[in-house]
């Protein structure tokens, strides 16, 4: 998670909202990336989304099997489809998200017993970290004032 951490406050440098992501292969390679959704002009270039890309196009497979994978924030619906679909074994997040996740918050995509793959998931890993971050990136983009809580813009 301390990877993840350190790709959430390098996207917070260059204006993302601060999500870091790492996606570790069961060789040991890990797949590492943070937001980019201002950067790209891509509402989908997020930090999970960024990673499980990079790793299936780098290990020529869109099956994820074994891997793990940590992120700083609980996946909204886009990523956790995602996560779902690339058969991910096992999430591990840090802050709960409970405006747009998806892993417990709002519903519980990733362990939906209707579909053909249900993830195991932690919660919780470094949540301080991973919030305090949200927390002063926020409180920052509106000068310090209002509810720097979690929200669903620029997303997860």
């Amino acid at each position: 998670m301390d990877r993840a951490l350190a790709e959430a406050r390098l996207g917070a440098e260059r204006g993302e909202v601060p999500v870091g992501a790492v996606l570790v292969a069961p060789d040991g390679r890990s797949f590492v990336d943070h937001n980019r959704t201002r950067e790209l002009s891509d509402p989908t270039a997020h930090a999970e989304m960024r990673v499980i890309r990079t790793a299936a196009e780098s290990l020529g497979d869109w099956r994820l099997l074994d891997h793990t994978l940590y992120v700083t924030l609980e996946p909204c619906a886009m990523c956790a489809g995602a996560i779902v679909l690339a058969r991910i074994p096992r999430l591990v997040f840090a802050a709960a998200d409970p405006k747009a996740g998806m892993c417990g918050s709002l519903e519980n995509l990733v362990q939906d017993s209707r579909l053909n793959h249900s993830v195991a998931v932690e919660r919780g890993l470094a949540a301080d970290q991973a919030s305090g971050l949200l927390k002063a990136f926020f409180a920052a983009r509106r000068g310090g004032s209002g509810n720097p809580g979690v929200t669903s813009d620029g997303g997860a």
